[in-house]
């Protein structure tokens, strides 16, 4: 029997780890930890480790979860970040003690092979996760209905009243983090990894593991200020509850149901419910966390009033900003200086300084062009305002002439605005996410020129032969992705695929709900498309958060076409 890493290396099922990688490989079924628990199966694994079904021996054979906290780390200063993070799941479940969380038992370090593995164990809650009650719903066509997401809300919402009067945020609220209990048929929330304890130290909080900066929270469903500053409120789980709400809903992704360009959610497209419902999700939702519910039990009292609800402004604050500058060096400046102040917005993709306007969607703003016009530099763009950014006040100053009239361009600059342009639209019209396209192009430009790692592009002429091969990479990346035929689903997802996909391909496998394919034949289904697609580029270790995102787009589809037929 052959048992296999994440990163799909054949084992022999007696191994601990991984021969070629060293990663901890799955406990197997019948193994004693700590001469206590006897493992059944395995549940589930993510970036961080495990979670397996286990039986208590000391006590009369009675089912609970062990979580296996496993993180792969190159350096010993990540091994204590993943130690800190272990630690303090441990203490916050010590001290909640609420019928839907589960209870916790016991932490435990135990040595194999040399090395120190965690565990927690809890109780063992029987019953799907909301997420695959979605997926199952949607296979079948229906949705939750307006009704159940009410009775929902009325029934998660005093659980998160109760441990937020403990001074604890969750900070990872989701469909897979709720698990409907068959015994009583009400929710439970799990996974209380990415807890924050009030107060806490300000600002970032996250974990660098395996070359790969992680903030606590997902894509898509964690606001604003959480994916981005690090910050999380009582008001942040009550914006991520709304989008799970509206999940259940829908049945569709997040990325679907949120206009992006216009920053806005889709109310009375993708999304259709009552006004009294739509008011109370619209203030769970909105930007500002001072513009949200401050206390779940606010939540409740407006589910349950006959009052209309408060209406809140759910848009960000659009702020347009014109700069029209005598001459390139005194444009440089000014143009310096706006990236300086919204430096937030941009820090976590690392951008060549000439396109970093184009980057702003990644934070909910609107299109920017930068048009680079001799000596004259106009920067047109629509910011969705972030109160903690303040946008300096620039003037526009004549030119000699009298007029307010850029002089008329050079075609080389025309002609790189124009394929900037063109990039632009193709990534919209075939809906790829901009924060993965942006992050894959500058993996792959960086990767050629390592040479130029560590410092931004500008836009003067010392670097138009860079820009160019960047912009060419963005040009052939999206080429790749029209050629590779992904479905629309599967390339709206692109940038959210994780570990947790493949085990539920897995599953699935096992299940024989994909009939007679098995997870091996996908992967090597797989892996057969993608090295025709980046030849090479499989055998070497592609990121997970840019090729390899691709790799699992692919392997979706497979699984699409085996489930509908």
């Amino acid at each position: 029997m052959h048992v296999y890493c994440s990163k799909q290396h054949a084992n022999h099922g007696s191994n601990r780890f991984c021969l070629q990688c060293g990663e901890p490989l799955p406990l197997w079924a019948g193994m004693v930890v700590e001469n206590r628990y006897r493992i059944v199966r395995l549940l589930g694994q993510g970036g961080f480790g495990r979670t397996y079904l286990a039986e208590d021996i000391n006590e009369s054979q009675q089912q609970c979860v062990l979580k296996e906290f496993a993180p792969q780390v190159e350096h010993q200063r990540d091994l204590q970040k993943a130690k800190e993070l272990f630690e303090r799941e441990a203490s916050v479940l010590k001290k909640l003690q609420h019928s839907q969380i589960p209870r916790f038992h016991a932490s435990l370090v135990v040595k194999l092979a040399n090395k120190d593995l965690f565990f927690l164990v809890q109780d063992y809650v029987e019953g799907d996760n909301y997420l695959q009650l979605v997926e199952n719903r949607k296979s079948q066509g229906v949705s939750f209905s307006e009704e159940e997401v009410i009775k929902l809300l009325e029934q998660i919402l005093p659980v998160l009243s109760y441990i937020h009067l403990q001074d604890v945020v969750h900070r990872d609220i989701s469909p897979d983090n709720l698990i409907w209990r068959c015994t009583d048929n009400l929710p439970v929330l799990i996974d209380f990894g990415g807890v924050k304890q009030l107060p806490a130290s300000k600002g970032f909080w996250f974990t660098q593991l395996a070359a790969n900066c992680t903030l606590l929270g997902k894509k898509g469903y964690a606001p604003e200020e959480q994916l981005r500053q690090g910050k999380a409120f009582p008001s942040s789980d009550l914006y991520s509850l709304a989008v799970t709400m509206l999940v259940l809903l829908t049945g569709e992704e997040p990325q679907k149901l949120y206009d992006s360009y216009h920053g806005t959610w889709r109310w009375g497209e993708e999304i259709k419910v009552s006004a009294k419902l739509e008011a109370v999700l619209k203030r769970m939702l909105a930007y500002k966390p001072s513009d949200r519910y401050q206390k779940a039990d606010e939540v409740l009292k407006d589910l349950h009033s006959s009052t209309p609800v408060k209406p809140v402004n759910s848009q960000i604050t659009k702020i347009k900003t014109m700069i029209v500058a005598p001459g390139r060096q005194r444009a440089n400046a000014i143009v310096s200086q706006l990236q300086s102040k919204t430096q937030l917005m941009v820090k976590a993709v690392f951008l060549p300084a000439w396109l970093r306007p184009f980057a702003l969607s990644l934070v909910g703003t609107s299109l920017v062009v930068l048009s680079f016009v001799g000596t004259w530099v106009v920067v047109n763009s629509l910011i969705r305002g972030v109160s903690s950014i303040s946008l300096p006040k620039v003037s526009l100053p004549k030119i000699p002439d009298g007029t307010n009239s850029p002089s008329p361009s050079k075609p080389s600059e025309n002609k790189e605005t124009s394929r900037i342009s063109q990039i632009l639209s193709r990534r919209q019209q075939l809906e790829i996410p901009d924060g993965f396209f942006n992050v894959t192009v500058n993996d792959i430009f960086y990767t050629k020129n390592s040479g130029a790692r560590g410092r931004s592009l500008t836009g003067n002429s010392e670097d138009t032969a860079l820009r160019n091969e960047w912009l060419s990479i963005a040009e052939e990346t999206l080429n790749k992705i029209e050629q590779s035929n992904l479905s629309t689903v599967a390339r709206r997802k692109l940038g959210s695929y994780s570990r947790r996909d493949y085990e539920t391909w897995r599953q699935q496998a096992q299940a024989g709900q994909l009939g007679d394919y098995t997870i091996n034949q996908l992967t090597k289904d797989t892996n057969e498309k993608f090295d025709q697609m980046f030849p090479g580029q499989r055998r070497g270790k592609f990121n997970q958060q840019t090729l390899g995102q691709i790799w699992y787009a692919i392997a979706a589809d497979q699984v699409s076409k085996r489930v509908r037929s």
